[in-house]
């Protein structure tokens, strides 16, 4: 039996539906993560904190009430009703400003949805490939109960002796220790995802990998995956709020106004007014616009820095999938050349080889589909984040 055929009946087995679980496991917990309710509700705060920004000043009521001495002079009140205002461009720049600041808060959502999406696709590809090493160590132990029953006879008959019984328990042991060690790591991944999905069971159908489509080209994959990336253009839109607050510092320097209505009474006469008055910025504005510049020129360094990291970044994750890649086609060459279980179990009934031969031969092979399961999570792994702006 070729090993491709064994792959195909150990571990694509099952719902071919399956291929889709990952996707429908990362939906329900874009849905149900208590991280990602939080940071929707942060996300809504800012936007009502910087609406506030660009509402008008509290109007101001005052009253004054003055009595004469002597008292024959009478009693006189003065009622006033102020509203102050900026100059009215600022208005409008403040409401760009707001716009630019929406878009950055829901950039900044985004960074936080990713992480936590791609933390979830990380514990989805451990729980698949911790459920194909149980499968390869079922196969194991059902292959070393076969042997152990056979030997069980011969020992009986005489045709095999204590030692090699006492190797095949042996390997019964270590094979069932590592089932139970694997359970437990399974055990808590189900957990982590249990958690990252609001305390609501699910991972449990997790049997396979999903299909993934390498990129043939770096520059392509690289330009897509930058233009997508939401740090970046989390930055980038920092840059424009930094770049529109130079813009709104620009306009504070106009005057501010003040305009209000007046009602005088005195104990004869009333006299009804309006007032106007205008505040110079002289002082509190002072280098709000070197601030702002230096601010705008700071966060475009900081894209910059960030793009050149990104590209570095993806360039590494392309080279090790692609060599990953490379060394699972010639571990499937590799495997497909070994000799298989059947045949070593037929050469060990035959007495063509010894029971320690055939257990260094039988545990090339096992070691060698181990590495190829590792290989194709190390894979899978380094995929996921190299797709991880498309979660």
């Amino acid at each position: 039996m070729k090993f491709y055929i064994i792959v195909f009946l150990l571990f694509c087995a099952g719902n071919l539906a399956a291929q889709n679980n990952i996707e429908s496991i990362l939906r329900s917990i874009e849905k149900n993560n208590k991280e990602l309710q939080a940071s929707e509700q942060l996300t809504l705060s800012k936007k009502l904190e910087a609406a506030t920004e660009n509402t008008l000043p509290d109007p101001n009521v005052s009253y004054e009430r003055k009595w004469g001495k002597p008292a024959s002079i009478g009693k006189t009140g003065e009622l006033s009703v102020s509203q102050s205002f900026d100059f009215p461009s600022v208005y409008v720049h403040k409401n760009q400003l707001y716009d630019l600041k929406s878009d950055l808060y829901d950039q900044q959502k985004q960074i936080i949805r990713q992480q936590v999406l791609l933390n979830a696709k990380t514990i989805c590809l451990d729980l698949v490939s911790l459920f194909q090493q149980q499968k390869l160590l079922s196969l194991r132990l059902q292959n070393v109960q076969k042997l152990s029953a056979l030997y069980q006879k011969r020992l009986s008959t005489g045709d095999a002796n204590i030692l090699e019984t006492n190797k095949i328990e042996l390997e019964l042991y270590n094979i069932k220790t590592q089932m139970r060690l694997i359970e437990t790591e399974r055990n808590n991944k189900l957990k982590e995802l249990q958690t990252l999905n609001g305390n609501l069971p699910i991972g449990e159908e997790l049997t396979d990998y999903s299909p993934v489509d390498f990129p043939e080209n770096f520059e392509i994959y690289s330009q897509e995956a930058i233009a997508a990336d939401p740090e970046l253009r989390s930055l980038e839109n920092e840059l424009k709020v930094a770049r529109k607050n130079i813009s709104l510092s620009k306009f504070l320097w106009f005057p501010k106004f003040e305009i209000g209505y007046i009602r005088e009474m005195e104990p004869t006469d009333k006299y009804n007014g309006i007032s106007f008055g205008i505040s110079i910025p002289l002082f509190e504005n002072r280098n709000k616009i070197k601030q702002a510049k230096a601010l705008s020129g700071y966060t475009q360094m900081q894209i910059e820095n960030t793009r050149l990291q990104s590209l570095s970044t993806l360039r590494q994750l392309y080279d090790q999938a692609t060599n990953l890649k490379v060394s699972m086609q010639e571990y499937n060459k590799l495997l497909q050349s070994q000799k298989t279980l059947s045949l070593l179990n037929k050469a060990l009934e035959n007495g063509q080889l010894s029971m320690i031969e055939y257990f260094i031969e039988a545990n090339q092979v096992y070691e060698s589909m181990q590495n190829y399961l590792q290989l194709e999570n190390q894979y899978q792994q380094i995929v996921s984040q190299m797709y991880r702006y498309k979660l």
